[in-house]
């Protein structure tokens, strides 16, 4: 599961001096901070993870043409066991045959690997059980945490394990190893705390952090993302115009490869896992107005599909899903799009995992420049506030903000454009202040 200003690229291969991180980032300018380049040496192995897109076909090409004395290799997971199409093959069998087209194009092995039984119990299952629950999650922040970065990277180490033991010539210190993906973010090493970051892209339409904020900081030293310094059409005019690739011109996946696109067909495919579970449709005042055959039907903020009176002047006008309560089983619908229901300045995460060290108590002392986003490619949210506890985190926002749903990631960034850390936010509400 797989599940965005002419800017300047950044080389692969550079010299160890120190890198400027000062930019502008939606109106928010970056204090400098000084992060070294990361780079293989010669003779470290390099992993590229295939996806059959555009962007990891690119990343391969880039990685074989700028370190031709490393071992490069690519690999491709099976995450799902779909149903064929009409033409008799799967859509993971046509993804692995794109992959050995590139590999073969770039001269590359290729291995492919299984995770489907570790997909399904880290990934899909947890996400069928938040929708039951009438929450929002996001399966591509799991799929990057528990597989690529978790069972992939753990697999990895094993097969590098092995090989260290099996090579009785191996030099003494031993080989490095890392994997890169073709993912738009950075990872820098921080010459102040000689620790690895994970940060925003140079091209922030394509930003694509927000997904990978929940790995573990211990893979962060071993990862590259060689698309961070590129815009996507600089990757398109790479894959097509210089190294000539079999996907240049390969659509970008719009949804997931095994579901299909569209909010109803992902709703039909989750009728497939989720039984039927009926309940009512009210207004905030408890007026019952409908019926819903599960709260996965629904989504916070959108149309509620209920067709209300149009000659009853209170019910006159666009519905649409405010709120959902699970322990009634009810959706709550409201009149018009910008009703005050829809509006928060207040979220909770009844855990937070923070990205590598980061001084808590000292953040929510001060936390001028820390930014939120609970979608990706939105614009960050200003903090006002924010309260750290045992395990959990309480953010308000600068200003009211419509439709943020339970389920969905709370993920904090700082002034520099480093990941700080993420939690599934559980609770939203309004402030005092906010109500004034």
């Amino acid at each position: 599961m797989y599940i965005f200003l002419q800017l300047r690229s950044v080389a692969l291969r550079t010299a160890a001096r120190p890198l400027s991180y000062r930019r502008r980032h939606f109106g928010v300018t970056a204090p400098a901070r000084e992060y070294v380049p990361r780079a293989p040496a010669p003779g470290d192995r390099v992993y590229v993870a295939m996806s059959s897109g555009v962007d990891s076909s690119t990343v391969a090409a880039l990685i074989r043409d700028q370190y031709p004395d490393n071992e490069v290799s690519g690999i491709y997971m099976e995450n799902w066991n779909d149903t064929s199409n009409g033409e008799g093959l799967t859509c993971t069998e046509r993804e692995w045959i794109d992959v050995q087209k590139v590999c073969q194009t770039v001269g590359l092995p290729c291995e492919r690997v299984n995770f489907e039984r570790e997909y399904w119990n880290e990934v899909f299952m947890p996400m069928i059980e938040m929708y039951k629950q009438g929450l929002t999650p996001n399966p591509d922040v799991g799929c990057n945490k528990f597989i690529k970065f978790g069972e992939l990277y753990r697999y990895l180490e094993k097969k590098e394990q092995s090989t260290a033991v099996a090579a009785s010539t191996r030099d003494s210190k031993g080989c490095n190893w890392w994997l890169a993906t073709g993912h738009y973010a950075n990872v820098g090493l921080d010459k102040a705390s000689n620790t690895v970051h994970l940060l925003r892209p140079t091209h922030l339409p394509k930003d694509q952090s927000y997904y990978l904020s929940a790995i573990s900081s211990t893979v962060l030293p071993r990862l590259l993302f060689p698309l961070g310094g590129y815009t996507k059409p600089q990757v398109r005019d790479l894959a097509l115009k210089k190294y000539n690739l079999p996907t240049a011109e390969k659509p970008d996946s719009q949804g997931i490869c095994f579901i299909g696109q569209g909010q109803n067909t992902f709703r039909r495919f989750l009728d497939e896992y989720l039984e039927a579970n009926p309940g009512d449709v009210v207004t905030e005042t408890g007026e019952v107005v409908g019926r819903h055959n599960g709260l996965w039907h629904a989504t916070v903020g959108q149309r509620s599909g209920i067709a209300m009176p149009q000659g009853d002047p209170a019910k006159k006008g666009t519905w649409y899903v405010a709120r959902k309560v699970p322990a009634l089983n009810q959706i709550v619908i409201v009149r018009g799009a910008d009703n005050p229901a829809f509006f928060t300045n207040r979220v909770q995460c009844a855990e937070f995992d923070w990205l590598g060290h980061v001084d808590a108590a000292a953040l929510a002392r001060d936390c001028a420049g820390v930014v939120v986003q609970y979608r990706s490619l939105q614009t960050p949210e200003r903090v006002r506030r924010v309260r750290v506890g045992d395990s959990g985190l309480e953010v308000e926002f600068e200003t009211l903000r419509r439709a943020v749903a339970p389920g969905q990631y709370l993920v904090m960034y700082n002034e520099a454009g480093r990941v700080l850390g993420s939690g599934v936010i559980t609770n939203t509400d309004r402030t005092e202040q906010a109500n004034l």
